[in-house]
């Protein structure tokens, strides 16, 4: 990596800094200078920021090209660039496009014939884009395909164009949503249930409202070879909540090591308040290592506490104002809503305490982050601005839309 590359973040109240990190802050403050931004912008899509595979910057970027009015001219450039490059940029001119930006579209299409990346690029677009964006490209697609070393995967575009895909390895299992708890706990209490229907059936529990006939089932879904669970199943008891705190100090106990594992982490979830000063400095020594990974489990375990957990929330707000690492973002802030409800801190860092971060989150990169502001950002001028603009806005995911449309419905009827 060349040191023009190594990934050194700018100052946490800087634009540039607050950008990298995909804050709210960013996004406002470049609205007020859209020139002196534009550069940040583009780098975002240059270079990857984000700190793991888990932060979303996409919707972010593009809504920012598109609302600081810059060209998206060095953004198809990016194109050009090694395979990581090209896909930012084109996650971002896909939603440039969407969002009413025809040099976005014209600029994706082009690749498509010409690209090195173009079978990703055309799958991307045949997901996200009506078919009449892309379906005149079937010739091109017939014509470059042969030239590549694999035939793909995917079904769409592919099976439209007459073209040859891979055979899948495994066949698709039919999902288990549609059987009730009763018969998914069957299945999970038969030992002749092959493992993977056992997966699909926790994973179809998880979709719903915790069911505590699960509990004594636990220590009998563990691997055949005995020596991990089964995935999805801490998932499953995390869903549990308070519920398996009783049977989780059984399975802290047990010889098997996976089960004694998943008990104490259930038992660290759901501390007792002997645990509250070790978990406070717990957080302290996590912000001294500038830990970027990890302190959000901290938070939600602080979380529990309420305000007995004062203590933590001056480092709360100090990761929420500086972590590299977005998606935790809106950990920290439902954590100090639970510890700091009466929004007595500076939760946005200039004194507006919850009611000023819920009203940043709105400008989040992060999805979680702007349901968590549609939900709580108070009922002034210019959040339901800013809720009304996420409603309407073609780029954002169907689920933020939905909640904005729900949230403004509220308030027009208070």
């Amino acid at each position: 990596m060349s040191d023009e590359d190594e990934m050194i973040y700018a100052r946490f109240d800087s634009v540039e800094g607050l950008l990298q990190r995909g804050r709210g802050l960013g996004a406002v403050l470049a609205l007020q200078d859209p020139p002196g931004a534009a550069a940040f912008v583009y780098d975002g899509i240059r270079r990857d920021w984000t700190w793991d595979q888990s932060d979303d910057r996409a919707v972010y970027l593009a809504r920012l090209v598109r609302d600081l009015e810059l060209s998206p001219t060095p953004v198809v450039d990016l194109l050009a660039g090694d395979e990581a490059t090209c896909f930012r940029a084109a996650e971002v001119l896909e939603l440039l496009a969407a969002g009413g930006s025809d040099e976005a579209r014209e600029g994706l299409r082009s690749y498509v014939r010409e690209g090195e990346h173009w079978v990703r690029v055309l799958e991307s677009v045949s997901t996200g884009w009506p078919a009449q964006w892309w379906e005149d490209l079937g010739d091109v697609a017939r014509a470059r395909i042969g030239a590549e070393e694999e035939l793909p995967w995917c079904a769409e575009p592919w099976t439209r164009f007459g073209i040859e895909v891979q055979a899948r390895p495994f066949a698709a299992r039919p999902s288990l949503g549609g059987l009730s708890d009763e018969e998914l706990l069957a299945l999970l209490a038969d030992p002749r249930t092959a493992d993977d229907t056992k997966i699909d059936a926790l994973r179809a529990l998880t979709c719903r409202e915790p069911v505590p006939r699960l509990i004594p089932l636990v220590p009998f879904l563990g691997t055949r070879d005995g020596r991990r669970s089964l995935p999805v199943l801490r998932w499953a008891v995390e869903e549990l909540g308070d519920l398996a705190v009783p049977a989780a100090r059984g399975w802290a106990a047990d010889e098997r090591e996976w089960l004694a594992r998943l008990g104490a982490d259930v038992l660290a979830d759901h501390p007792g308040a002997e645990a509250l000063p070790g978990l406070v400095a717990e957080l302290s020594e996590q912000w001294a290592a500038r830990a970027w990974c990890g302190p959000d489990r901290t938070a939600k375990r602080l979380a529990r506490f309420g305000p007995a957990a004062a203590a933590a929330a001056p480092v709360l707000r100090r990761y929420w104002l500086h972590t590299p690492h977005s998606y935790e973002r809106a950990v920290y802030l439902e954590a100090l809503a639970a510890i700091d409800g009466g929004g007595n801190g500076s939760g946005n860092g200039n004194g507006n305490g919850l009611d000023g971060a819920y009203t940043e989150s709105l400008w989040d990169c992060e999805e979680r982050a702007r349901l968590l502001g549609i939900t709580s950002a108070p009922a002034r001028p210019q959040p339901l601005e800013r809720i009304a603009a996420l409603r309407d806005d073609p780029m954002e995911t169907p689920e933020v839309r939905a909640a904005a449309a729900a949230r403004l419905a509220a308030t027009a009827g208070m």
